[in-house]
């Protein structure tokens, strides 16, 4: 398999690696193998080739195997500079799924990114920063497994229009769920639509999704995902939610990257538009990315205590600590836009405040309580959303945990009450998410040394996200906004 060892080289393919690979291209008709790869914001980028160039190349040291294919890194977001461009893909044979999607007959692989000169695994791929996060959790000694649940929510509307220019800023989304459409002339209108904020758990026709996630989450078991559960979302206007099972996090991110690819892919396919964006409708709630995580040894889950608080362990409470001390540096990658911190305000269930507790959906980190099995023990971080890299996520939740117990940080005494009631005397002694993306990234620059240890994040990838992050933060700063009209224009 091509991915980054210790020694972050590249890992000769085997013989019998390739020959599974030919195998499943004769089994399927492969026709073309198309190779993705994720930029620095959290995209899949990609590029296809014929699969006789595959099946053509079966010797391990030469070839595409041995020398990989090559890429110009210049126009990859937060990757290379123009007089630096050229870059290597080498493929990672253990993802080859036939494509859920493509018509003809394709071949995806992921692909790991590697620089042509020192033959080295490149300092700002993401899959290589969750490689060497898992690395250095094992390095530790502290556990040798992180698994991660992540609880993808999103949007499927039926138009949307934007658009920004000198003179004129707009956006507009319509899906047929939408409350507000519950008086339009749809010849004939069929009601149905779910009221603001009452979209969770009714049944069809309420539901009007439901074979929709269907067929979406069946053409993810057919490359591999384990699915757990659909479902439509509180707010209106067609949002939902599909669960995978917990898995490595390397292996998790990789899933969520097909997640998404699948969900705008099938909804296109029924004259939809999938979106991430956490908070796309002003008024409902947004579309959050809860995240649940748990680090075990020799196959024993250690966040599990009997006689802990919530059946939770020390070594979990340590966890929390760090993600708790951190969590400010944390949102500049768990919620990485502008468009986060409409979401994160009390009110629509989002998790402001930054305590845990059991069972508590208004706290920061929730300690589920459905089951007394020990292998089910886990903790939730509930501010991060879709729209993050769960590459850099994952990795970032996971060294400020091990960072915590590394350094025996107390998180306190857990909150049991309702955050979201306490009056405003009691709610400003509790520590909160920031309040914007540019708090968050001033957070991330002043705090990130923990994410530095083991070299799992480099002082390149934080300067070049954070440069990043503010060049979207002016982008939206200097435009004018639509509610200023209504406020200002005639003053």
């Amino acid at each position: 398999m091509a991915q980054a060892n210790k020694l972050h080289k590249i890992t000769e393919v085997t013989k019998e690696q390739i020959g599974g690979v030919h195998s499943l291209i004769k089994k399927k008709d492969i026709q073309i193998v198309d190779l993705k790869f994720n930029d620095l914001p959290g995209l899949w980028q990609h590029f296809s080739i014929p699969a006789s160039e595959l099946n053509g190349s079966t010797d391990p040291k030469s070839g595409i195997w041995a020398e990989g294919i090559g890429f110009d890194g210049s126009s990859i977001r937060g990757f290379q500079k123009i007089q630096e461009s050229d870059m290597l893909l080498y493929l990672d044979t253990s993802t080859a799924v036939v494509d859920p999607v493509c018509e003809i007959p394709t071949l995806s692989i992921i692909c790991d990114v590697f620089d042509p000169l020192s033959k080295q695994a490149y300092t700002r791929d993401p899959r290589f920063i969750a490689h060497k996060a898992e690395e250095y959790l094992i390095s530790t000694g502290i556990a040798d497994t992180s698994f991660w649940g992540p609880e993808y929510e999103f949007f499927l509307f039926d138009d949307v229009r934007y658009s920004q220019s000198v003179n004129q800023g707009f956006y507009a989304i319509d899906s047929i769920e939408g409350s507000w459409n519950s008086g339009r002339d749809e010849q004939p209108n069929l009601g149905y639509k779910p009221r603001y904020k009452e979209g969770y758990f009714p049944v069809p026709p309420h539901d009007s999704l439901q074979d929709v996630r269907s067929q979406i989450i069946l053409k993810m078991i057919e490359t591999g995902i384990p699915v757990e559960v659909h479902h439509h979302e509180v707010a209106t206007a067609g949002q939902n939610e599909i669960d995978m099972r917990y898995g490595p996090l390397v292996k998790m991110a990789d899933h969520c990257m097909t997640y998404k690819y699948i969900v705008k892919n099938m909804a296109r396919n029924f004259g939809m538009v999938a979106t991430f964006m956490p908070k796309p409708l002003f008024g409902d709630n947004g579309s959050g990315m809860h995240t649940h995580q748990s680090l075990w040894k020799d196959g024993t889950n250690l966040f599990f205590d009997a006689k802990g608080y919530g059946m939770i362990s020390q070594t979990a409470k340590y966890y929390i600590g760090g993600l708790l001390k951190h969590a400010n540096a944390l949102m500049a990658f768990c919620a990485p836009s502008t468009n986060s911190y409409k979401r994160l305000v009390p009110g629509y269930e989002a998790p402001v405040n930054l305590v845990y507790s059991l069972r508590n959906r208004s706290a920061a980190i929730r300690i589920p309580m459905y089951s007394e099995n020990p292998k089910s023990k886990r903790i939730e971080f509930r501010p991060p959303d879709p729209m993050c890299n769960p590459y850099l996520s994952f990795s970032a939740l996971l060294m400020a945990g091990i960072d915590g117990i590394k350094k025996k940080i107390d998180p306190g005494q857990p909150f049991e009450g309702n955050t979201y009631e306490l009056d405003g005397k009691a709610a400003k002694k509790i520590p909160t998410v920031p309040g914007s993306l540019e708090q968050a990234v001033d957070a991330l620059e002043a705090d990130h040394t923990f994410l530095l240890e083991g070299s799992v994040f480099t002082q390149d990838v934080i300067d070049v996200w954070i440069e990043y992050k503010r060049s979207e933060i002016d982008g939206v700063r200097l435009r004018p906004h639509p509610w200023e009209f209504h406020l200002y224009f005639d003053m």
